[in-house]
């Protein structure tokens, strides 16, 4: 009787010990995979190519000349990688959704670091415009350069590049960036800009931009970075610009932002090659504007990129988001793009496919994965073993894609690597995909991973001029904060000539050769400063309204001081000069008060500094090659009439919540959690 009674009493003990066992291998397994994942790099995105541009993925940057390769509009590149633009060339690059950057002619840019809150670029020659729409509280976005460490204090639009002498120079359209070297550090407010003289940054001077000169840099930018879009409005006006800095936001004009979440490079695109549309079971899913028999991951090519492995690069204009992020469901006999929920950080993927080996080896299909189904994240190490982040299943048993006619994607083998041609793709009966066993890793597969391994390498390879590849080699750069170690890239900052400032050198001031207006052009600044002060007050609370009224109010009392009281006040400055100091000094004691500055803006100036000048783009750009020309979204998304149920497994409700209130500074509201 004892015995019975006390077996109750232990089974409930056994069960306590393996729920508490149960839940410490959770706990374990979901602290290792939030490290790792942690660890691995994001992806930026090529958006676009003109001319001749070449990008370096070598896994080991020991040659100057290794490892280059003909960049392609889609192509991803992250830490370690290094993109160089011939004579005549440009490049277009999206870190996220509402950062991107602009190189010019002869330039070159290499990623030094690349995480969630940490973008670290270096510019060896050149020049550059980075757009910034958004940073995350304490997130550093940083340009290093051979003079000093340029970062984007606020989002922004800003020019870096070089001049004839080797001085660095950084123009401030808008926003506030700072500088530090082993000189000092300083800050230079919108409207202003820094030339760093020395390699050490020991001398520089500080002036204001020519107004019209900035109005050219603002114009020849937006005319390259929106085409089919950019009506003109800051044509060598940079006043204009000024007055509305934000019009041209992708975040502001663009219904994807609203399904998607903005860290995804490539969602600006979408509105002007597909539609937004609620179907059912899914929520908001975009449907892209293309043929009936159109299959995903069918137009592109694959690319062997360290250290994901194969990577899906597509030629089509919208392709780097709907295929590194989401998934795939076809609803009605078309293919609808599934996002994340918009309020996430979704994790890159170099292609959301599972591969299907067949009977005969001579041939390889992928077929896209749909919602439920899961993803082994990983990454490979120089051997090009694989190392996975999860304890997801690489054989999946079901996939939610796979009997949905013409789904999968075969080729021969030896094509795999090469622009798919329509007409080498080959049709595979329903009974022969039943007994495949596909595969989330495509090197677990032995005739695909000798193709991939002895054949990837190399295509496309170019080499750049002797000297231009030693000097982009041999010429270092500093950094304000040390990059780190880097699993995928052993001793980064060494092989790329980064290093990082003394501590010292960032607690000092630099010298700085004041060439603005000084005393004269400070009165304007005291005179602004009265009428917009309830507007500031409001804006500093959150009124959008009241901050864009204070800038208007200010920038027009800037053009309305005449010349002639201008000179009368100088005057009566030279007359009374002890007077006027303590005038002149109360606005500055009051700023200084104040925990950040902000600069007021300012058309032009007496002596005024020459921007690094960059090729200019031509006024009416020539249309490139694409397969699928883009038209005008609709207004909004509309919800299909008759909301047919989709193919396959179970389904998945997913709808956009409305956005959170932004923690971090943007242009607008941003989405991150």
């Amino acid at each position: 009787m004892n015995r019975i009674k006390l077996w109750p009493h232990a089974t409930i003990l056994a069960a306590a010990v393996a729920l508490a066992a149960g839940l410490g291998v959770w706990f374990y397994a979901k602290h290792e995979q939030t490290v790792a994942a942690d660890a691995l790099p994001n992806a930026a995105r090529i958006q676009r190519v003109d001319g001749d541009v070449a990008l370096s993925n070598s896994a080991a940057n020991t040659d100057a000349n290794a490892g280059w390769k003909t960049a392609t509009a889609n192509q991803p590149f992250s830490v370690g990688d290094r993109i160089y633009t011939r004579e005549n060339s440009h490049a277009s690059l999206a870190f996220n959704g509402r950062n991107f950057a602009r190189l010019d002619p002869n330039t070159s840019l290499d990623v030094v670091s690349f995480g969630d809150r940490r973008t670290q670029l270096a510019l060896r020659d050149g020049s550059a415009m980075f757009d910034v729409g958004y940073l995350q509280p304490n997130e550093l976005f940083e340009v290093a350069t051979p003079n000093g460490a340029v970062d984007f204090d606020q989002p922004g639009l800003y020019n870096v590049g070089f001049n004839n002498n080797g001085g660095v120079l950084v123009s401030v359209l808008s926003g506030l960036a700072s500088v530090v070297g082993a000189g000092g550090s300083s800050q230079i407010n919108k409207g202003e800009m820094l030339t760093l003289l020395g390699q050490a940054a020991s001398q520089a001077a500080l002036s204001r931009l020519n107004g019209r000169d900035a109005g050219y840099q603002v114009d020849n930018y937006y005319r390259y970075q929106y085409p089919n879009s950019y009506d003109g409005r800051y044509n060598n006006n940079y006043d204009a610009y000024l007055s509305d800095p934000n019009y041209y936001d992708p975040y502001r004009r663009n219904a994807s932002y609203q399904y998607a979440s903005s860290y995804i490079p490539g969602i600006n695109d979408l509105d002007a090659y597909g539609d937004w549309q609620n179907v059912n079971g899914y929520g908001y899913a975009w449907r892209p504007r293309v043929d009936s028999n159109w299959v995903p991951y069918q137009q592109g090519s694959w690319t062997n990129d360290y250290p994901y492995g194969p990577t899906w690069v597509s030629s089509e204009s919208w392709g780097y988001a709907p295929y590194h992020y989401g998934r795939w469901a076809n609803v009605g006999n078309q293919w609808y793009w599934i996002p994340d929920s918009v309020n996430t950080t979704p994790q890159y993927a170099p292609a959301l496919v599972a591969f299907v080996p067949l009977n005969d080896q001579n041939q390889i299909g992928w077929v896209p994965l749909g919602p439920g189904d899961s993803y082994a994240p990983r990454y490979y190490d120089n051997n090009w073993q694989p190392q996975y982040l999860t304890r997801a299943n690489v054989a999946p048993a079901q996939l939610f894609n796979l009997a949905i006619p013409g789904a999968v994607t075969v080729v021969p083998l030896d094509a795999f690597g090469r622009v798919i041609d329509p007409r080498s793709v080959r049709r595979v009966d329903s009974q022969t995909l039943a007994s495949a066993r596909p595969t989330l890793d495509p090197l677990t597969l032995t005739p695909l991973r000798n193709a991939v391994l002895n054949s990837a390498w190399g295509r496309g390879k170019i080499d750049l001029p002797p000297g231009i590849a030693k000097k982009l080699n041999d010429t270092h750069v500093v950094v304000s904060a040390d990059p780190g170690e880097s699993r995928f890239r052993k001793d980064l900052a060494k092989s790329m000539h980064v290093e990082t400032v003394p501590e010292k050198s960032r607690s000092q001031k630099l010298n700085l050769k004041d060439e603005r207006q000084g005393e004269v052009a400070q009165q304007p600044d005291a005179a602004r400063k009265q009428p917009t002060d309830a507007q500031t007050g409001e804006a500093t609370r959150g009124n959008k309204d009241a901050g864009r009224q204070a800038r208007v109010v200010g920038e027009a009392h800037t053009a309305n001081v005449p010349k002639e009281q201008k000179a009368q006040e100088q005057a009566q400055r030279k007359a009374a000069p002890q007077a006027q100091r303590q005038v002149a000094s109360q606005p500055r004691r009051q700023a200084a008060s104040q925990p950040r500055r902000q600069a007021a803006p300012q058309a032009q100036g007496v002596r005024v500094g020459q921007p690094a000048k960059s090729a200019e783009v031509p006024r009416t750009p020539k249309p490139r090659a694409q397969p699928d020309a883009p038209r005008k979204a609709a207004a909004a998304p509309q919800p299909l009439k008759q909301e047919a149920k989709p193919q396959g497994a179970a389904k998945q409700e997913r709808k956009a919540p409305p956005a959170p209130a932004a923690e971090g500074k943007g242009k607008g509201k941003e989405k991150h959690p």
